[in-house]
């Protein structure tokens, strides 16, 4: 009669039942030898019934041993019938799969040994099983027992080898709902095992992973979060080869689809998504161009509130988001088709993002929207002129604003928007704008932290709007009327002479003032001094900016006979530091010139060591001293033969006369801080005899 276990022996089933491994190993053995003799005798009914065996009583019987024995028995099945494997597949498989579920960890552990051994046997047979085996592989990567894990990680890497080998047979379609099933994970070790399929993939050159991407996108992002630096180390990695492949190939991608994923990440409080999110949206946007446009209200939405960043810690995130608000102002631009652009854009939801950020606390995105909107509107002005008047008392909001910056781009915006300022317009209405000048310097007056916070910028942008030469004749005139608040002018010339030497708005205005010898240039500059005499520093640096060196060498002098303050050592410091800069350049080329028979030369070289004598050994004095020791030796030349020939004596300006001008207002000055220091002792008696009563 047959045994029962047939074609097993009653002792093979025994021992394959075996709670000890050495004796199921040893029937295994004898199984994989009794199974390559049926295979040779292509004795496939003998075959299947083992396989029947192993599968349906000892696989899943109640008994673990007897599991155990047939997940070791389907594995030498495999073995024995070695490339014939193929056709037995699902009958090998499918029994270790059900295993690999099992609630013993042992019994997943065999299950794991066993599923490798059939895959290492059968490789491409095994293809078909995909989906199933990929399925159970992403459970068994989270087992709690280390020893499954191990095992797991063994089978995931065989399979991967295998999927490679086999990339043109491989069903993608059918490989991608499993992943998009399997992206959004909490655990670890799941995210780790997607991650790495999906690299695997992408690396293979047979298949294009990009098509793919906008239906796991989502996912990966989310993946940057883990808690594990390992994980976000391979998804950042997976994410860059990602984004090199769509710079490679940008009409493989569907950027539309994946570009609301990105914004809404971007939009992320974790700073590594964030960050990468901005990123992809930037290379969107110069690999797709004007398309982009359509999304432009939600990438502004993202991308505005970035700007406000400060510090170190997300730098890289402004930056990344200015180089985004770049490119975009640049694709709006006249240099495009606008019939196409505006194809694109939907102002409407564009204007509404603007005018909400108009109300972010930050500088930085304040200005970047009213940018945008004059952008806009020197663009397509008719096109947002249905904007202008809702924008209109935004606007002038903004002008109330604590931040120069945002007032002045406010100013830019309204001069935009109501057509009032031509830069090239000659015609400028002088009484109009000399009261409005009076009002600024009034306020200036009355708000000191304006004039600091805000002084230079407004100055500069009025220079820009209207004519930097009348902004700076006017506010001479007016300045050199104070008999006053004489102090407030002293402040009002250093900025205006520090705006003058360092804005690049003013350089057209410095070069004039750099040849007295040319009429409009002496006018100039006699207008400028007699407002400047407020702040002496200041008018020798002006004196210096237009060549007259023999007049500054008279200056220095005359600065001995002052009251030196610290704000006076101060002033030349910084004096030092501007001759250092590259604005003056040549005023330092000047003291090795052979120019007007090196007469400024001299007169300029002793002006410098004049400075030099009224400052303290400071770093200034070292750096002045040093730049001094190359100059040549110019002393033993005559004041008769040299004077005639520089730049000063070839003008038509009565320099003597400016001399006793400057001495005038410098005694007002002194004046003046004789009767402030009288009102401050005054008040002090007047404090004390209080206290007394």
């Amino acid at each position: 009669m047959e045994s029962s276990y047939a074609p097993l022996t009653e002792a093979c089933a025994k021992a394959l039942s075996d709670k000890t491994y050495e004796k199921r190993k040893a029937a295994a053995l004898e199984i994989e030898k009794m199974v390559n003799e049926f295979n040779k005798a292509k004795n496939t009914n003998q075959i299947r019934k083992l396989l029947n065996l192993l599968g349906n009583d000892f696989a899943i019987s109640r008994d673990s041993n007897k599991r155990k024995g047939g997940l070791i028995g389907l594995a030498a099945v495999s073995i024995g019938l070695g490339k014939d494997s193929e056709k037995y597949i699902n009958d090998l498989v499918r029994p270790i799969l059900n295993c690999l579920s099992d609630p013993e960890l042992k019994v997943r552990y065999f299950a794991s040994e066993s599923l490798y051994n059939v895959v290492k046997v059968a490789r491409g047979a095994i293809v078909p099983l995909f989906p199933d085996i990929f399925s159970a592989l992403s459970r068994l990567v989270t087992d709690p027992d280390q020893s499954v894990k191990n095992g797991s990680e063994l089978l995931d890497r065989l399979l991967k080898d295998i999927v490679t080998e086999n990339s043109q047979t491989f069903d993608l379609d059918s490989f991608i709902p499993l992943i998009r099933e399997r992206v959004y994970p909490n655990n670890s070790f799941s995210r780790q095992f997607v991650i790495s399929w999906v690299s695997v993939l992408n690396a293979v050159p047979e298949i294009n992973m990009v098509v793919y991407l906008p239906e796991i996108l989502d996912g990966l992002f989310q993946m940057l979060e883990d808690n594990m630096v390992e994980i976000h180390r391979m998804c950042e990695t997976l994410l860059s080869q990602f984004l090199r492949n769509i710079q490679n190939d940008p009409s493989a991608a569907d950027m539309s689809k994946m570009s609301n994923i990105l914004i809404i990440h971007a939009q992320s409080t974790n700073e590594l998504i964030q960050y990468t999110a901005i990123m992809w949206i930037r290379e969107f946007v110069q690999l797709s161009g004007p398309k982009m446009l359509s999304f432009a209200s939600g990438i502004f939405t993202a991308i505005l509130p970035c700007l406000a960043y400060e510090g170190d810690s997300r730098k890289h995130i402004k930056e990344t988001a200015q180089a985004v608000n770049k490119t975009m102002l640049e694709l709006v631009s006249s240099k495009s088709d606008m019939s196409q652009i505006f194809k694109h854009l939907d102002l409407d939801s564009i204007m509404e993002v603007l005018r909400q950020y108009l109300a972010h606390s930050s500088v930085d995105t304040k200005v970047a929207v009213l940018k945008w909107i004059h952008h806009l509107f020197t663009e397509a002005k008719d096109k947002m002129s249905a904007h202008a008047s809702g924008l209109f008392p935004v606007l002038l909001g903004i002008l109330s604003d604590n931040s120069d910056e945002v007032v002045l781009q406010g100013l830019i915006v309204l001069a935009e928007i109501v057509n009032t300022t031509n830069t090239k317009d000659t015609n400028i209405n002088k009484t109009h704008y000399r009261k409005f000048l009076i009002s600024l310097l009034n306020l200036f007056s009355e708000e000191k932290p304006f004039l600091e916070n805000r002084g230079s910028l407004i100055i500069r942008q009025l220079c820009v709007l209207l004519n930097a030469e009348f902004i700076y004749r006017t506010f001479a005139e007016i300045i050199s009327e104070e008999t006053v608040n004489v102090k407030f002018a002293s402040i009002m010339v250093r900025t205006l002479h520090t705006i003058l030497v360092t804005s690049s708005e003013l350089f057209e205005l410095r070069s004039q003032l750099k040849d007295i010898r040319n009429e409009k240039s002496a006018s100039l500059f006699q207008c400028l001094y007699k407002s400047w005499c407020h702040c002496p520093i200041s008018t020798l640096s002006l004196c210096l900016l237009a060549q007259c060196y023999q007049h500054c060498s008279e200056l220095v002098l005359i600065f001995g006979d002052l009251e030196i303050t610290v704000e006076f050592i101060t002033e030349i410091d910084k004096l030092v530091q501007l001759i250092e800069s590259p604005i003056f350049a040549s005023l330092r080329l000047t003291l090795v010139s052979n120019n007007n028979n090196r007469a400024d030369a001299k007169h300029l070289s002793q002006a410098l060591f004049g400075i030099l004598m009224l400052l303290p050994q400071t770093e200034a004095f070292k750096c002045l001293s040093n730049r001094l020791q190359c100059v040549p030796n110019y002393w033993g030349l005559s004041n008769q033969d040299t004077d005639t020939q520089s730049i000063q004596c070839q003008s038509k300006i009565d320099f003597n006369e400016l001399l006793k001008h400057f001495r005038q207002i410098q005694k007002n000055h002194h004046l003046h801080r004789i009767n402030q220091r009288k009102r401050t002792v005054a008040l002090w008696d007047d404090e004390a005899a209080k206290d007394d009563h």
